[in-house]
């Protein structure tokens, strides 16, 4: 029988971080810790459908939830990508750095001084 909230032992005290600084690279590593064998035995194709659920629900919520709701799916999302990287051993801060990290990928500014139509 799994054990209620209230009695489950906390195993990683560095979660969340005591400074509350949230590093994306941190987040993955407490979804790893937390989920990763669940994740791992899941395997990429299940856990993509979980993330496409979860963008499923992300629409909803734009469309008529409220400011709370629409929150916490995009921390879903968040979470599930995570995982995904995780199994596919992608980091995903150094992926957005490498992609982002100077400027719009396009035409290297920021603010991106791309037309709108087009797509970096």
């Amino acid at each position: 029988m799994e054990q209620s909230q209230d009695t489950r032992t906390r195993t990683n005290s560095a979660w969340p971080p005591s400074d509350s600084v949230v590093t994306l690279r941190g987040f993955q590593s407490f979804i790893r810790a937390a989920f990763g064998s669940k994740d791992q035995a899941r395997g990429d194709a299940a856990t993509f459908l979980w993330l496409t659920e979860e963008f499923g629900e992300l629409a909803a919520a734009l469309r008529s939830g409220t400011q709370d709701e629409l929150a916490l799916e995009m921390a879903d999302v968040l979470a599930w990508l995570a995982s995904l990287a995780n199994i596919r051993s992608v980091d995903l801060e150094a992926a957005v750095l490498a992609k982002y990290g100077q400027g719009c990928p396009a035409c290297r500014s920021i603010p991106c001084g791309c037309h709108a139509s087009v797509k970096p």
